[in-house]
């Protein structure tokens, strides 16, 4: 199941067609382009066809929005977190989308393709920017409900900020975890204090799932492992919080004594796409700190049966149209119990790649050839989902706030909305397995 289709293969060849020719065996064929007249035919090119207004949306609640990266313990075995919270009101800049390349390269060792391409998307991604202000001051004098965010398979912790800086302008600290579970397409520790001073990152690629690999028992044992990093990333925000003193491995003027006092510890929930809608159920079984739990799109093949009974919290499922299927929803439905809160709803015309920032910058073309963009307007999406999620956790979170205008929509009922799920025979399949 590939989550992400970055749009680039059809454009590379594109653009590889009208290059110079160079030897695919050069040490760096990027530097060859890079000195002629056809790199800015090459970035003109990829304008033209990936589009090149850049729009992750902004944060539409009251709260300024800031954006800072944390990563606790240097080993592989620490927490990487990228934390979006309101922040003092000022100049808005912006914060690097994607920080390093190397995350280019991983995401085309996801995709299985030749790692010059991720050059290519460094190149044309590389300047993009999130709408929200880096390292900015903390907003203080209130307490702030948390949300713990879980990426999906082939991502990593910066590409959902079109919904950690919505939240993050409603009033919500967001902390999004980068797993080190190898289902990230590439993330970084230190192997000792000397490669911090030096800044001398260790990559850990993306781990495929070979011929000898039997699915569920690699994305079991990867989901038990995210459960514990979602569990482990709020131990740390919460010592913070009650004013232990952690150090920030990653060199930031974020001051972290801000957070002191700034969690309300009664008002936290776990939130994730795809694998981390696996992640949110699995860390809900664990985790009782966890209030409630919103899965985008969860992908279940991770999770054993024996959590259909061990989940007490509210849960909510929010669906792209044409992800889900039959045996997805049925897996889904088996947390349907008894007096537990359960609630579903389906974004007509949206894909799986509505819920992360790829759907947000790349041109329309493209992103309808290779499934970034549904019939739906992206933001209009986005937006359903996030008014949807906001609501559900006011109510689950006991939130005194105005979020409950869009209680209908957790009903499902807007024109744009499905309640609960449009996969076909679900209807039957439910009624003959009963």
């Amino acid at each position: 199941m590939m989550p992400y289709k970055l749009p680039i293969i059809f454009c590379l060849c594109g653009c590889l067609v009208q290059i110079h020719p160079f030897e695919w065996e050069d040490l760096d064929p990027m530097k060859h382009i890079q000195s002629t007249g056809w790199y800015k035919k090459i970035q003109n090119l990829m304008s033209a066809v990936f589009g090149n207004k850049y729009q992750i949306p902004k944060g539409k609640g009251s709260y300024s929005v800031g954006c800072t990266d944390l990563m606790f313990d240097f080993t592989a075995k620490g927490s990487l977190l990228r934390l979006y919270y309101p922040s003092k009101d000022g100049e808005p800049e912006s914060t690097l989308w994607i920080p390093n390349k190397e995350y280019f390269v991983g995401l085309t060792n996801f995709l299985g393709m030749h790692r010059v391409m991720g050059k290519f998307l460094a190149l044309y991604y590389g300047s993009v920017t999130t709408p929200a202000s880096w390292n900015a001051p903390l907003r203080i004098g209130e307490q702030y409900p948390l949300v713990i965010f879980s990426h999906g398979l082939g991502a990593f912790r910066t590409i959902y900020s079109a919904i950690g800086v919505e939240l993050a302008s409603h009033g919500f600290i967001v902390a999004a975890v980068e797993h080190r579970d190898q289902s990230a397409s590439a993330t970084f520790y230190f192997k000792d204090e000397f490669a911090v001073k030096a800044d001398n990152k260790s990559w850990l690629p993306y781990k495929r799932l070979g011929p000898q690999n039997v699915e569920y028992l690699l994305r079991n044992g990867q989901v038990l492992q995210r459960a514990e990093e979602c569990s482990k990333a709020l131990n740390l925000i919460l010592d913070i919080n009650g004013g232990k003193t952690v150090k920030n491995v990653l060199d930031s003027t974020f001051d972290l004594n801000q957070l002191k006092d700034t969690i309300d510890k009664n008002k936290i929930a776990v939130m994730g796409h795809s694998f981390g809608g696996a992640t949110v159920i699995q860390s809900l079984s664990e985790d009782d700190r966890f209030r409630c739990g919103i899965a985008l799109d969860a992908w279940m093949i991770p999770l054993s049966e024996e959590l259909y009974c061990r989940v007490p919290q509210p849960l909510f499922f929010i669906n792209s149209e044409r992800f889900q299927t039959a045996e997805n929803i049925l897996r889904m439905k088996k947390f349907y119990l008894p007096d537990k809160e359960r609630k579903m709803i389906t974004i007509k015309g949206s894909v799986h790649q509505n819920f992360p920032d790829f759907t947000f910058v790349t041109g329309r073309i493209l992103a309808y050839m290779f499934s970034l963009k549904g019939d739906i307007d992206s933001n209009l999406a986005i937006d359903l989902s996030n008014k949807a999620s906001l609501a559900f956790l006011q109510k689950h979170l006991g939130l005194q706030r105005n979020f409950n205008q869009w209680d209908p929509l957790i009903e499902g009922e807007d024109i744009n909305l499905i309640r609960d799920s449009n996969a076909a025979s679900i209807t039957y399949l439910s009624e003959y397995l009963e």
